[in-house]
Parts: structure tokens; C-alpha cells; sequence
């Protein structure tokens, strides 16, 4: 899949389908809620577009390796670790699922926006080090569909990372 149709699905096609997904479907991995999962892609975007700084955790001589990953078409694994976050969720930020999705929603724009104004920006990414749009596109995307899969979401054209 190319980086258009990546960011066409991240810019068109995430937020609906993340609003067909049943609000109370229990995760098949992890332990996030759904809006748990919502508020964490929010700060993934907000990480993007270089409102949220977050420290490199990843060793220099891993680095090439790690980002090679992150906009390869290899998905992520169930259950991956996440070395930032604890192992018990973090209290929800919102006091609705409708508020998380407003908060991802301007966060996406925000993202979209923010690049189109610095289209030669870059910002740290904490585990595949500094990355430029196109690479937070490919990786965005595959987190995104890690999310999606993981509350159920297969059946679906994109469904191939």
C-alpha cells in the first residue's frame, strides 16, 4: 500500500471506522478500554505533530533496525510492550468516548495541518527515533490498524498491515 492511500485512510476513513466499533468490545489483546485505545491514538498523533515530547528509549546501534520497521508493511505484534506506558492503563482523560473522539479528531487535523504548513519538519518518535511526515504516515497507519484490529476490525481493504 503507498503512503497515499495511508494518509487517505488516516485523514478519511479511521475516524468512521473507529465509530462503527461497538463502544464496550472487550479488546482481544491488551488492556486498554476502547476509549482508552482512542485517548492513546491521540497522544500518538499529538507525539506527531510535536505537541507531545517525549524522550528516545531506544539504543543508538537499534535505531536503523527499529525505524525500518516502522514504515515497513509488517504489523505490529498483539500485545506488544509499550516501555512508556505502565502495565495497568492509565486513568481515562475524558469523561466520554464522544470527547475522545472530538480529542482525536482535532488531533488528526492538528497533525494534518501542522505538516502542511512544515512539510520538512521533523519530531522524535521515542522508540524509531526523529522521523518526516511520510514516515509518521507509515507508522501512524500500522498503529492505527494494530488499534482496529485489536477491537475487531478485519473485514476491511486496508486490513493488510
Amino acid at each position: 500500500m503507498d503512503i497515499n492511500q495511508k494518509e487517505h485512510f488516516l485523514y478519511n476513513e479511521y475516524l468512521p471506522e473507529l465509530r462503527k466499533i461497538n463502544y464496550n468490545t472487550v479488546p482481544a489483546w491488551g488492556k486498554l478500554s476502547f476509549q482508552g485505545m482512542v485517548e492513546h491514538m491521540s497522544d500518538a498523533f499529538g507525539n506527531a505533530s510535536g505537541k507531545i515530547h517525549l524522550p528516545l528509549v531506544t539504543t543508538e546501534d537499534k535505531l536503523e533496525q527499529y525505524k525500518t520497521f516502522a514504515v515497513s508493511d509488517r504489523p505490529f505484534k498483539e500485545n506488544t510492550v509499550n516501555a512508556l506506558m505502565s502495565t495497568e492503563p492509565p486513568p481515562l482523560r475524558h469523561t466520554s468516548i464522544t470527547e475522545a473522539l472530538l480529542e482525536l479528531e482535532m488531533e488528526i487535523a492538528y497533525f494534518k495541518q501542522y505538516f502542511s504548513d512544515n512539510p520538512l519538519k521533523t519530531n522524535l518518535n521515542p522508540f524509531f527515533g526523529v522521523m518526516n511526515y511520510e514516515e509518521w504516515i507509515h507508522l501512524l497507519f500500522k498503529h492505527a490498524w494494530h488499534h482496529l484490529r485489536q477491537f475487531g476490525v478485519i473485514n476491511h481493504p486496508y486490513n493488510q498491515v
